[in-house]
C-alpha cells in the first residue's frame, strides 16, 4: 500500500489540479504584480511578498488555456522547487486532501488540453472526481523560463 500524501487542490476552469503540500509555501490572494519586460506572456511579472521578490506565472497561460478575469477567488500559490520560489496564479485554491500515492495513475497524452509532460499523473478521488497532479519541475523548466534567472541574480 502506497503512502498518503497531503495535496493542495486548485482549479483552472472546471479542472481540478493538485500540488503536494510540502512544495507549497503559502497561498495568497491576488497581489499587485509588477510587469517585467522581455519575458514570456505567461510570466505575469513579480510580486513583493514580505520583502521577497517572487516571479509569478499565470498557469492558464503556461498551459495554453484561455485567459480569464481575476476574481475574488483567484489565488497565487507560492511553490518552492529546488532553489526556485515561484507564484502560480490559479482560479481558486480551496481544499487540502489526503491522497494515497497508489491512486495516482500515469497521465494520458493530453488532459484538459495540457500536455502530459506537465503532469505527474491523474488521481481518482471517489467515483466521479479526477485530480490532475502537476509535475512542478516541468512546469518550471528553467530553459523555458530562462528570463526569470536574471531576476534572481
Amino acid at each position: 500500500m502506497g503512502e498518503d500524501i497531503k495535496v493542495i487542490v486548485f482549479k483552472l476552469g472546471i479542472e481540478e489540479y493538485g500540488i503536494e503540500v510540502d512544495k507549497v509555501q503559502t497561498i495568497e490572494r491576488m497581489l499587485p504584480i509588477t510587469r517585467v519586460p522581455k519575458t514570456y506572456t505567461f510570466v505575469r511579472g513579480v510580486i513583493n511578498l514580505r520583502g521577497v521578490v517572487i516571479p509569478v506565472i499565470d498557469l492558464r497561460g503556461r498551459f495554453g488555456l484561455p485567459e480569464s478575469e481575476y476574481t475574488d477567488q483567484t489565488r497565487i500559490i507560492i511553490v518552492v522547487v529546488g532553489e526556485m520560489e515561484v507564484g502560480f496564479i490559479v482560479d481558486s485554491a480551496n481544499d487540502v486532501i489526503d491522497l494515497n500515492r497508489d491512486r495516482i495513475e500515469s497521465p494520458p497524452e493530453v488532459v484538459g488540453g495540457i500536455k502530459a509532460r506537465y503532469l505527474d499523473g491523474v488521481a481518482k478521488i471517489g467515483d466521479d472526481r479526477l485530480l490532475i497532479m502537476l509535475n512542478l519541475s516541468e512546469v518550471l523548466k528553467k530553459s523555458e523560463i530562462i528570463q526569470l534567472e536574471s531576476l534572481e541574480e
